[in-house]
């Protein structure tokens, strides 16, 4: 009884090293993938901080010869979609609307958050672009868009870590990367001479 115990402990050590090892090579990966389904750094943190926690608690779970990106995929996916189902729906308010106060309808005051001339770097500009246009797509289209076009993963990787067939993960590619391109153009941030 205590050969079995002791075996099962030094198992649990190896396990816990291994997942610990994997945490530190991928969590960056992670982090990114996260962020740019979120298009914030504190959601981000919180999926990234869930999708460990739940893969800590799965670890068993894992089978050690499939890639354990593409597990993390699917869990950091999961996380993601319960994230949403989470979130209280938004009203979304038109800017000249008036606001009800107790002193009656005032108009909101909207503060002015651009930077100085010194933060308003093209690269920055483009990024929040894009990020506004990932943002805008629906959940399933921005999966696919950031797993194929951000991470470079091949469709057969993005339809297990998404749970679909290839052909889904085809026409979710093509009808996000659409919308995507139309949202780009129509902020300027895309032409057609640029593709």
């Amino acid at each position: 009884m205590e050969l079995t115990t002791s075996a099962a402990a030094a198992s649990e050590r190896v396990d816990r090293n291994l997942f610990d090892e994997l945490v530190e090579r991928h969590h960056k990966q992670a982090y990114n993938i996260a962020y740019r389904m979120t298009g914030n750094h504190a959601d981000a943190e919180d999926l990234t901080q869930e999708a460990f926690i739940r893969a800590f608690r799965f670890f068993d779970q894992y089978r050690r010869e499939l890639p354990f990106e593409s597990w993390l995929y699917r869990i950091i996916s999961n996380a993601f979609i319960d994230m949403l189902r989470r979130k209280p729906k938004v009203q979304v308010r038109s800017l000249d609307q008036p606001v009800s106060t107790d002193d009656g309808e005032a108009m909101p005051d909207i503060a002015d958050e651009s930077g100085g001339p010194e933060d308003q770097v093209i690269s920055k500009e483009m990024d929040a672009d894009i990020q506004a246009a990932l943002s805008s797509l629906p959940p399933d289209f921005r999966l696919a868009v950031i797993y194929a076009d951000i991470e470079g993963l091949s469709y057969e990787e993005i339809a297990d870590a998404m749970r679909c067939s290839i052909g889904t993960v085809r026409s979710r590619l093509h009808r996000g990367r659409k919308i995507l391109r139309d949202r780009l153009k129509s902020c300027g941030a895309f032409s057609e001479e640029g593709r």
